[in-house]
């Protein structure tokens, strides 16, 4: 039947015709005036299975209606596609507001549900691989940390950076229009990275200066700080400045990723700089005497030295 009613509207190629060298499809179908009567097609003879031919209007209710030309399916289920362009907004707020609106104000007939695909599913799936991604991330960095420092304690107060970057990240994120996309998420997890520098540089000198050149602890931490002021300073400036041009870059053609990844290792970068010197140190004064790696010399009667290392 559907072979019928297809054939008798759009046409079905039933030979071709030859005509100066070129071929032609000769297509079969109703005339335009049948084609445009629901009577002519209710009286149309189909094959029916027991070989005899009866008319479409004994099977089907011919009438002239709106609806889909096409039927979509999607895992046995029928789909109709309603798309837009999103413009002058972050896709996130607006998928928000629609359905806010759609809940409220469009009641559903039974069977009917509304999913939303396309860019946003996309974009939904890239934030839960990079939300996972975070965690193996961070939890490496800590095992790096443990196996490079040998105390959890330090590892510990190297980590501390990563909410004291993590400030700096969230705000520029307001700043910049509040969207928390998946490149500003990539921009978090290279934050994490860079963060977790400027913290290794402190501990591994404080390491240094206690227990290879034998200063006293509060010295060590005061002197210390001190020495690795202008290296943590001139990295992050060095980096600053290479990020400015690409967190200036907001609208800008094919910097739709580099900017908000920017904007957020650019904020977590100040803040992190700055309340490194400032926080590190009195926690390293309060929980890192306890934690370092101790290195004792015991001597042998052979006069041979041995040197012992232990951490918590």
């Amino acid at each position: 039947m559907a072979e019928t009613v297809d054939a008798a509207f759009n046409g079905e190629a039933v030979s071709q015709v030859l005509e100066n060298q070129r071929t032609f499809d000769l297509v079969v179908r109703f005339d335009d005036a049948s084609r445009r009567s629901p009577e002519t097609i209710a009286s149309t003879l189909i094959d029916a299975p027991a070989g005899a031919k009866v008319p479409l209007s004994q099977i089907a209710d011919v009438r002239i209606d709106q609806g889909p030309n096409t039927i979509n399916r999607e895992n046995v289920q029928r789909r109709i596609i309603v798309q837009s362009n999103v413009a002058g907004r972050d896709l996130g707020s607006v998928i928000d507001e629609i359905r806010f609106k759609i809940t409220r104000n469009v009641p559903l007939p039974e069977g009917y549900f509304v999913q939303y695909g396309g860019q946003f599913e996309a974009q939904e799936q890239a934030a839960r691989k990079i939300t996972i991604m975070s965690v193996v991330a961070i939890a490496g960095i800590f095992l790096l940390l443990y196996l490079a420092l040998g105390s959890m304690r330090l590892a510990l107060l190297v980590m501390a950076n990563l909410p004291l970057a993590l400030i700096g990240g969230v705000v520029m994120v307001f700043v910049s229009g509040g969207t928390l996309s998946i490149a500003s998420l990539i921009g978090f997890i290279t934050l994490f990275g860079i963060a977790t520098r400027n913290g290794i540089m402190l501990i591994t000198h404080y390491q240094h200066l206690r227990y290879e050149e034998n200063v006293p602890f509060r010295e060590t931490i005061v002197r210390g700080s001190l020495e690795r002021l202008s290296p943590i300073l001139m990295t992050a400036l060095v980096t600053a400045v290479g990020l400015t041009p690409l967190a200036l870059g907001a609208n800008q053609p094919g910097k739709e990723i580099q900017q908000p990844m920017a904007v957020v290792i650019l904020g977590g970068i100040v803040t992190s700089t700055f309340l490194n010197m400032i926080v590190i140190p009195p926690l390293y004064l309060k929980f890192g005497e306890g934690a370092v790696r101790v290195r004792e010399t015991a001597e042998y009667p052979s006069g041979g030295e041995v040197a012992t290392s232990s951490g918590d």
